[in-house]
């Protein structure tokens, strides 16, 4: 009925089978992928074994190669795992849906007018096509975590550092609205600069060569960073203006106790919230104090006093993590942990190229007897897999983690290319269009411009059928908007296609209404466009032919009615359809039309 849209849970049923589907068959492909990995590996091992025993004597022994330096071992595998389980989390079942409305338009509320564009042209994709994108965002993170496991050194490892990047900045920028940066009342303790900005920070140095690693000004260079941004921070809370000094924390820590979480951890929130409620003041200065305590001690450059301000920093960290961040993943559609758990990392790392820098890079093995080994790329690569079997089968596992970002790459791209919102979200509102062939009732009304029509007189064409409420101000516009676009997107085929919309109310059916609701919608230029109308006995004849039921309201000019859409081609229906605009978001009236426009095509097709 008119205004009873059914709207969209981010648990719909069509939703979540359809992620699941596509997530079955992405893992039939990473099964594959990781099948060819392993015949791929065996066959290197085989072929290594071969040229070991052939050549092996021939060839100069390989250099001592040296260990990977600890920072840069410490910084690949702890955001390789971050990578990992934040792949594991967007496999929630409320990604698809709930993404948008829970994560992406809160991170760019308040934001300046240029930020939320930018947030909403990336929100647009993601709502648009929310199965593929959701799907996407798992095989992509999933596929650079198991890429920076996999890669220790060499090429590779810092492809995946680089692929880490890139990636990161797309979900910094349009899923986390530039980290929040620009957005008023934020702090270091809500999350800013982003979390995924200190996944950059941790690719940028893994993608760089590795003799940055070398001697201890790398890790000079991070702590000064860092320090010098908990310095800002602090500035930040310090503010009078910011209102961290009354009750600012505290509403964050209450909106955070509503979401479903384990009972000790609301129980600590909760305490945590009525201490801050009850000393705003004190809470705001123990935060203050800290940050520049522990900036201070990163910034002093001598390990043992930075050795301090990170066991502080550790301390501090994991308490807003947990008491104000709710750890980052509880409630609601988390989709990562938040900033205190990659900034720690960034510190620990920094402190271990400190205090543990790497050696430099020993010079390449020397020549080999033979005359070929040495040569060109293939020569060489023969001869690591003699001298480092290891190196070259991480490089192809890489290799294969590759193929996994890939496979999530390549939707996503299409699904930014396509303007066309996919049909699932009509179908998850309104189910799927049911394909029929029964003869069609005829009609006998009047159009727009009081000329007679009816069905008979329109068999040349394809009809495309609704009822509208002319005075009707919520679904009745969405579903003419609709009918508008598929219009448009048919192209040149629109002119075999009759749109036709016959009055819904038998209070307000006149011609001069039926006009006033095609100027108020743009319909007027539409050259296939009919409103149909006539005397309430031939339009409760239609709407009974058609099954619409019509129910005058006790009060006001709208009437509840059915809302059907019918696809009709030579006197026979084809297709009936539920033109519930549900939610009635620009996603899902796209949606609609995209399914409005394929079932015509169908049948434009079957006439020839």
């Amino acid at each position: 009925m008119s205004g009873m849209g059914s709207g969209l849970s981010d648990r719909n049923s069509t939703i979540v089978s359809a992620f699941h589907s596509q997530l079955g068959e992405g893992g039939l492909i990473v099964l594959a992928i990781v099948a060819v990995v392993l015949l791929a590996a065996n066959g290197l091992r085989a072929y290594g074994l071969r040229l070991a025993m052939r050549d092996g004597p021939r060839l100069a022994p390989a250099a001592v190669e040296a260990a990977e330096p600890v920072a840069r071992r410490f910084l690949r595998i702890s955001f390789g795992l971050l990578w990992v389980i934040d792949g594991l989390l967007q496999l929630q079942e409320a990604m698809p849906v709930g993404m948008v409305p829970q994560v992406i338009k809160p991170a760019s509320a308040g934001a300046p007018a240029w930020v939320q564009d930018v947030v909403n042209f990336g929100a647009a994709i993601w709502a648009h096509h929310p199965v593929p994108a959701a799907a996407s965002a798992v095989w992509i993170q999933l596929g650079i975590g198991l890429w920076l496991l996999a890669a220790a050194r060499g090429l590779a490892s810092r492809l995946g550092g680089a692929v880490s990047v890139a990636w990161g900045l797309v979900v910094w920028v349009f899923g986390e609205a530039f980290g929040g940066v620009f957005s008023p009342g934020q702090s270091w303790l809500f999350g800013i600069p982003g979390g995924v900005l200190l996944y950059c920070v941790a690719g940028l140095l893994l993608a760089a060569p590795e003799r940055i690693f070398a001697g201890p000004r790398l890790g000079r260079y991070l702590l000064d960073a860092v320090g010098a941004f908990l310095l800002g921070m602090a500035v930040v809370q310090v503010w009078p203006s910011s209102g961290f000094w009354h009750k600012e924390v505290a509403s964050m820590v209450t909106s955070m106790e509503t979401t479903p979480q384990p009972t000790a951890i609301r129980d600590a929130l909760t305490a945590f919230g009525s201490f801050d409620t009850a000393h705003p003041f004190a809470v705001n200065l123990f935060v203050v104090v800290a940050l520049v305590a522990i900036a201070v001690a990163l910034l002093s450059g001598r390990p043992a006093v930075a050795r301090l301000g990170v066991a502080a920093a550790i301390v501090l960290f994991l308490a807003v993590w947990l008491l104000v961040q709710d750890l980052g993943v509880l409630g609601g559609v988390g989709t990562d942990p938040n900033s205190m758990v990659p900034t720690l990392l960034i510190i620990v790392a920094g402190y271990l190229a400190l205090v543990r820098p790497g050696a430099e890079a020993p010079p390449l093995p020397g020549e080999a007897v033979t005359e070929e080994s040495g040569r060109g790329f293939l020569a060489r690569a023969r001869r690591d897999l003699v001298t480092r079997p290891g190196l070259a089968l991480r490089t192809l596992a890489a290799c294969g983690a590759a193929g996994v970002v890939v496979l999530g790459t390549l939707p996503m791209a299409f699904a930014s290319l396509n303007p066309k919102a996919d049909p699932i979200l009509s179908e998850a509102v309104d189910g799927t269009p049911d394909s029929t062939n029964f003869a069609a009732r005829g009609f006998d009304l009047v159009d727009q411009y009081g000329r007679q029509v009816t069905l008979s007189s329109l068999r040349d064409k394809v009809v495309a059928l609704t009822f509208l409420d002319p005075v009707c101000t919520s679904d009745c516009p969405v579903i003419a908007q609709e009918f508008r676009v598929a219009d448009e997107a048919l192209g040149r085929a629109a002119k075999r296609v009759e749109f036709i919309a016959v009055v819904a109310n038998p209070l307000y059916r006149s011609i001069a209404v039926v006009q006033a609701f095609d100027r108020a919608e743009g319909l007027t230029k539409l050259r296939n466009w009919l409103y149909l109308t006539g005397s309430v006995s031939r339009l409760q004849k239609t709407w009974s032919n058609y099954g619409i039921q019509v129910e005058v309201e006790s009060a006001g000019a709208m009437v509840a009615h059915s809302e059907l859409a019918y696809v009709i081609s030579r006197g026979r229906t084809r297709y009936v359809l539920d033109a519930d605009p549900g939610p009635a978001t620009q996603a899902t009236q796209s949606s609609f039309s995209n399914v409005l426009e394929t079932s015509i095509e169908h049948v434009l097709e079957d006439r020839g």
